[in-house]
């Protein structure tokens, strides 16, 4: 088992730091009045969240089979991230690395914590290249290492091998982004969170449960880590809605996994008609749900489909003259397709 001293990576402010105690933290059984949170008695909403999410605990813990104990609910995998910085991160002193074009979000919060996020160009096919990483896995001041896996935007995963090298190498903490982990046929790295202490792994609502609308993330920890992001969350960060919504879908994993299988066809599908098209150069390997596209133009190609009322994303800043499409409805890719066709 690799093991970790959390002193010499945790802000020690973080480690003297006292959580917040709310209402329903010091009273956790059924009752007939509540008094206790000056809540007011009147409506349907008026009555404040469960802040630890057990029933969603639970019923996730099920399927992902690790224990209750061991899942985080945040407000969208952002705040999983944030926390993270937040956590382990001095501001302006210690550093987070990733892997090149990868999701922007790691970026923006390293910005908002004053971080420094060290990020390493992907080589071979949007692979981690191990003997340029190897500096940095020394490097005391880099605490957090993001391994997006499936990568977003470019759709591949990362060898397994790789990952676990960083895992195995790496005293700081390594966060698994696996966001698109459904759609792919790679085993997920929750079942290694008992074997590494420095394992964080990520996942969300938004993609293969189809709730992007509620903004719900959850994130697989040994009970050590898990304490630490427990003190640091907001005492209710996800609401009654969005626990209710979660709760829905959870309790119909079988439409999830049909909705799924659809939508892997359907990916399938777009890749046989988009390689027919002339205007396309490259489909590269994907693991997610979307296609990562080199075509003769992206910029034209772009504004030309905003005219047909038909929207991806052009991700000719990060991926020279490629576009990236997220699988639809079997109408709605057709739709692209037929427009694509006129270009």
């Amino acid at each position: 088992m690799k093991t970790i001293n959390l002193e010499n990576i945790v802000r020690e402010n973080i480690l003297n730091l006292t959580p917040y105690s709310s209402a329903r933290d010091e009273f956790k059984g059924a009752a007939d009045v509540f008094l206790d949170a000056n809540e007011n008695p009147y409506g349907t909403l008026n009555r404040y969240p469960d802040p630890h999410q057990r029933e969603i605990k639970q019923k996730l813990a099920k399927i992902k089979n690790v224990e209750p104990s061991q899942v985080f609910i945040g407000n969208g995998s952002d705040e999983i991230i944030d926390l993270a910085y937040r956590i382990f991160c001095k501001p302006g002193v210690d550093k987070a690395l990733t892997f090149s074009p990868t999701y922007g979000m790691y970026d923006v919060s390293a910005g908002i914590n004053n971080v420094e996020l060290i990020k390493q160009p992907l080589i071979n096919d949007y692979q981690i290249n191990l003997n340029q990483l190897q500096p940095y896995l020394d490097d005391p001041k880099v605490k957090i290492i993001f391994v997006c896996s499936p990568n977003n935007p470019t759709g591949n995963s990362f060898n397994i091998e790789d990952v676990e090298y960083i895992l195995d190498n790496f005293d700081g903490i390594v966060i698994i982004d696996e966001a698109y982990i459904d759609f792919s046929d790679q085993a997920s790295f929750v079942s290694k969170i008992n074997d590494y202490e420095n394992l964080i792994v990520s996942q969300t609502f938004s993609k293969a449960w189809g709730l992007a609308g509620v903004r719900v993330g959850a994130a697989y920890m040994n009970e050590k880590l898990m304490d630490l992001y427990k003190r640091v969350k907001p005492p209710y960060n996800v609401s009654v809605l969005n626990q209710e919504a979660v709760l829905e879908s959870l309790n119909a994993y079988e439409l999830v996994q049909a909705n799924i299988k659809a939508i892997l066809q359907e990916r399938d599908n777009l890749r046989e008609k988009l390689a027919a098209l002339k205007i396309v150069n490259k489909i590269y390997p994907t693991d997610a749900n979307f296609l990562l596209v080199n075509v003769d133009n992206a910029d034209k190609t772009y504004d030309y489909l905003i005219q047909e009322k038909v929207i991806i994303r052009n991700r000719n800043k990060v991926v020279n003259n490629c576009i990236r499409i997220t699988v639809g409805t079997p109408e709605e890719n057709e739709r692209l397709i037929e427009s694509l066709k006129l270009i």
